[in-house]
């Protein structure tokens, strides 16, 4: 028996929409290829690209805290005293020549020449200035001192210092017996010469320093 002329038209029409399905999914596939479309595309931000970053844990130990350095012994790196071979000591003065009743400053110059510190007491009880004219010593800073000090300091190789306060002599003679007296005999003026001589720590001046009195 042969199949109905309606079950004809189903079979029909069931090829004809498989045959459509068929060709739209063709198409389809074609389009997707030819077009590409995710390579023009951005990816969304994932949670971990828009989250912050989280901190890397180390395994390096903590630095150590610095400790005090110690105390140097008392033995060790002690500087030994100054020998006159290698110390300079010079006399300095503020000018070389004065005017009538300008006052001449005195200073000492002292130079460590050694390869090594060395210590020496740079105090008042161990300077002495002399200024002379020929072998008359006119006039001796230790003949009037008062209250003189000590003080050691070290030199280190190649250093050079100068006094801080610079002494002044005031034009006169001095001796011990007229400290107290304000009419001691005053020095020559008129161009006459007067050398300058000192000594510290028992290192003295190899020369003096010459200035004239007007």
């Amino acid at each position: 028996m042969s199949p109905s002329p309606a079950v004809y038209r189903r079979r029909r029409l069931v090829f004809l929409i498989v045959l459509i399905l068929v060709i739209a999914a063709v198409a389809v596939g074609v389009w997707l290829a030819i077009a590409q479309p995710w390579t023009s595309a951005k990816p969304a931000p994932s949670a971990t690209t828009s989250a912050s970053p989280t901190p890397t844990q180390t395994t390096t130990s903590p630095a150590p805290e610095e400790s005090a350095s110690p105390e140097p012994e008392e033995s060790a790196g002690a500087a030994a005293a100054c020998r006159g071979v290698d110390v300079t000591v010079e006399a300095v003065t503020d000018a070389e020549s004065y005017a009538d009743g300008a006052l001449p400053a005195l200073s000492i110059s002292l130079t460590n020449n050694g390869s090594e510190p060395c210590t020496i007491d740079v105090g008042s009880a161990t300077q002495v200035f002399t200024v002379s004219s020929g072998e008359d010593v006119w006039w001796r800073s230790t003949d009037c001192q008062e209250n003189p000090s000590s003080m050691v300091v070290t030199l280190e190789a190649g250093q050079h210092v100068t006094s801080a306060e610079p002494l002044v002599w005031d034009r006169t003679r001095s001796d011990v017996s007229t400290c107290a007296d304000a009419n001691r005999p005053r020095a020559t003026a008129g161009g006459a010469s007067y050398h300058v001589g000192v000594s510290i720590g028992g290192f003295e001046a190899m020369n003096t320093r010459q200035i004239q009195l007007y």
